[in-house]
């Protein structure tokens, strides 16, 4: 009877942790779009980053989080910072917006959650897209603006977030947390 106060703990915070993961994005990769337009490839692109993220980061521990591969690396939790950065100058893209101003300080389920988010609703953006030119990166405002098209967008915040979410599985194995069994990036599912 003396376990039974943390038993109830554990299977509450399981409970919310379950509900909560159900809630974000990126579980499996979703239904490929109808046709091989530009912006359909990059919506897929993106697709295929959010999955990748998903799993990478799915039951990271706080121990992982701190893990560095050496003094000079960054952390796990400081490379996901980065990818949730990288994120969002990709949404930005997609909605015409300057990159302007840092994140706020969040927990990592926070971050995890806004990664994905933003990588999802860029993705909704650019699956209907007919002409990519109209989309800029665009750093600064005023005569501090500079732009740049959006070639850079794919082998810039693109190519650089799924460059990361790669650090971040050998990281996790590195800690002693190693991919969950079971996730088939081709497939874009986990069994």
């Amino acid at each position: 009877m003396k376990y039974f106060p943390i038993l109830l703990i554990y299977l509450q915070s399981m409970t919310h942790l379950h509900a909560q993961q159900k809630d974000l994005p990126y579980a499996k990769i979703p239904d490929s779009p109808q046709s091989y337009t530009a912006g359909a490839v990059v919506s897929r692109m993106l697709d295929g980053l959010g999955f990748r993220y998903y799993w990478a980061t799915q039951g990271l521990r706080k121990e992982d989080l701190i893990f560095k591969p050496s003094n000079d690396a960054r952390t796990t939790e400081e490379t996901i910072d980065h990818i949730l950065q990288l994120s969002q100058i990709i949404l930005n893209c997609a909605l015409h917006k300057a990159n302007t101003t840092s994140p706020a300080k969040v927990t990592f389920d926070e971050k995890r959650e806004k990664t994905l988010k933003n990588i999802q609703q860029a993705s909704h953006i650019f699956v209907k897209a007919t002409d990519l030119s109209t989309f800029s990166l665009i750093f600064g405002t005023g005569n501090n603006k500079v732009e740049f098209p959006f070639w850079n967008q794919i082998n810039g915040p693109i190519a650089d977030a799924l460059w990361h979410v790669g650090q971040i599985v050998s990281f996790r194995r590195t800690s002693g947390n190693p991919l969950p069994k079971g996730v088939h990036v081709l497939k874009g599912i986990k069994n």
